[in-house]
């Protein structure tokens, strides 16, 4: 994962966990009742939006095709030729 691409997910997941939290937060009075929804809810957040911006960084990244699973290497070598130059 480069610069770019670890930037624009790490951004998505701190303004969404960030807004969603503010959001519970403002609503008052909070007892330990919303402490817990709160907890629950940015967890919940939490993998949604990791989920999300995992689909953004996927479409950031413009070449799939350099992935090492996707090279291949056929070595061809002429066995009387390798004998000779010994």
């Amino acid at each position: 994962m480069n610069y770019r691409t670890a930037l624009v997910r790490n951004v998505l997941v701190s303004g969404t966990n960030g807004a969603i939290t503010l959001i519970i937060l403002l609503i008052a009075p909070l007892g330990l009742t919303a402490v817990i929804m709160n907890t629950a809810l940015v967890t919940l957040a939490t993998f949604f939006t990791s989920q999300t911006a995992d689909r953004v960084v996927g479409f950031l990244q413009n070449d799939r095709s350099s992935s090492p699973s996707s090279l291949s290497v056929e070595v061809l070598s002429d066995s009387d030729e390798i004998q000779k130059r010994s």
